[in-house]
This record gives C-alpha cells, structure tokens and sequence, in this order.
C-alpha cells in the first residue's frame, strides 16, 4: 500500500497506524520522500504526530553514531515547512552535543522545550544536569535533575 492508497481512506486512525508501519519499514533512501509524502496529508496533525514518532525513533538510534548528522540535516529538509518538527530535530542535534559531550551552549538548552529539558536532565552530562538543577523550566525538570547529580555523586 503506497500513500496514495492510505490518502483515501477517510479515517485518520487508520491513516495514522498506517503511516507508522510504512515509516518503520522504509528503507534509508526511501525515507525522505515517505516523509514528504505523509506530511502532505490533510489532517496536519495526525500527518506530524506520525512523522514526530519516526523522527523520535529514528534519532534515538542514531545519535550516537556519525550516520546521525547526515541523517538530520536531511529530515530537517524535508521538514523544514514544519516549525514543530524542525525543532524536534534540533534539539535532538542538540540532546546528541551534550550526551556526547561536543561543544554545545548552556543557552540553548536554557531555551529548549520540556520534553529536552526532561530528557537532559535523566542524563549523563553533569554540567547540563547542574544547569538545569538550578534553572530547568519546571519543578519536575529541576527535581529530576538534583536526583540525577544525587546519584553522580554517590557512584
């Protein structure tokens, strides 16, 4: 079934479950244009939900390994018309400086989403962790974050 195919049915659950198995599928150099094509529905959000899961799967497999920035910079292209998913990767661009300690602005991180924060905070980078002990966004990003220096220092 290409997209085309799930396009016509009117039901978005169906559209949504089917463009998660079709982008769990697809090949590398078929991901771009399946990207594009399920950004393309008329049901935006349902069409970026299914994308932000792929783009979320897809990057915590990566970013440990070089394949990552090639791959990013690509998506970032193929989501560029899309602030949410362009940010999503950029701040997976940056989750991926600060774990694997390149460099990286306490800024940056200072200004990111919660779902960042949060993230960083369940870390490893203790300066990050520290930063956002003291200045997360919210309460539970703060506390996460002393739990998380608690047990750097007691190993």
């Amino acid at each position: 079934m290409n997209v085309h195919d799930i396009l016509q049915n009117p039901d978005e659950h169906v559209r949504f479950a089917a463009y998660l198995d079709k982008l769990e599928h697809v090949d590398d150099p078929d991901e771009v244009d399946l990207v594009s094509s399920v950004l393309t529905d008329p049901d935006q959000t349902m069409a970026q939900s299914a994308v932000l899961r792929h783009l979320d799967r897809r990057a915590a497999g990566l970013y440990p390994a070089p394949a990552y920035e090639e791959w990013a910079q690509t998506m970032t292209q193929a989501t560029i018309d899309h602030p949410f998913l362009a940010q999503r990767l950029r701040e997976w661009s940056l989750f991926r400086a600060i774990t694997l300690k390149l460099p990286w602005q306490p800024d940056d991180l200072l200004a990111s989403s919660n779902w960042l924060q949060l993230k960083t905070a369940d870390g490893t980078n203790t300066e990050a962790i520290e930063i956002l002990a003291e200045a997360g966004h919210t309460k539970r990003i703060r506390n996460t974050a002393r739990t998380g220096l608690t047990h750097h220092s007691e190993s």
